[in-house]
């Protein structure tokens, strides 16, 4: 972010930044706990990980809410604009990661509470999040250091995340016609991974979204060799 004659201007936007990475922080240990308890699947471990999903929203509202203030007292332009409606577009995708991982723990709890699976059947689903773990904290870390290029290995992660989920998907159609009182449950298994197939492509947004702050040009829904002709 560049200097102004205004330290308070300077102070409004460190704030803003300061507050993102703390949303990122706390959807990171929201996943991280995640992880946790599948290895167990213990009923009452999910509800902190339930609960928890209103703080991000609360945040969410908060930071949006300091963005539209700025822009309409400092009306910022050129960079600073591009900061803000950066922060903007990142919390949406935070504050979705938070709704995703509820859904897992929501499905995880009742799985367990009427036992209709055991950590070894969630090993694919933890596999997964264990990739959107390393995701996650690589966004985050781009959008700390301002290092576009991390997109790249985003988007060349998310592919093998979506690989292994659709080998899942098959996996899974498998067992529920093999023995069809399983689709209950499969059903479950096969929602959670799909959300967290959903929070790697979350992460993969918050890359793109520190491209376009840093190199002012949107790649969204653009090939992987395109994007690496465009921030080479």
């Amino acid at each position: 972010m560049s200097e102004h004659i205004s330290s308070r201007f300077n102070e409004e936007l460190e704030n803003v930044r300061s507050e993102v990475m703390r949303m990122g922080g706390l959807a990171e240990q929201q996943l991280n706990g995640i992880l946790a308890v599948m290895q167990h699947l213990e009923t009452d471990a999910f509800t902190p990980i339930i609960d928890g999903d209103e703080a991000l929203n609360e945040l969410e509202i908060q930071i949006d809410d300091a963005c539209q203030t700025i822009i309409a007292r400092r009306q910022p332009a050129a960079g600073d604009l591009r900061f803000v409606m950066t922060v903007i577009r990142i919390i949406v995708d935070l504050e979705r990661i938070g709704d995703e991982i509820k859904k897992i723990a929501l499905i995880g709890q009742d799985l367990a509470k009427h036992q209709r699976a055991t950590s070894a059947d969630l090993l694919g689903v933890a596999r997964l999040a264990r990739i959107t773990q390393g995701m996650l904290r690589r966004a985050l870390d781009a959008f700390a250091r301002l290092d576009a290029d991390v997109v790249i290995e985003l988007t060349e992660t998310d592919k093998i995340l979506d690989h292994d989920y659709l080998s899942q998907l098959r996996s899974r159609i498998t067992y529920m016609m093999e023995d069809p009182r399983s689709i209950g449950s499969n059903i479950d298994i096969l929602f959670m991974t799909r959300s967290v197939e959903r929070i790697g492509d979350h992460a993969k947004n918050i890359a793109e979204h520190v491209v376009y702050l840093t190199k002012g040009i949107d790649v969204r829904h653009t090939p992987l060799e395109e994007i690496k002709k465009t921030i080479a």
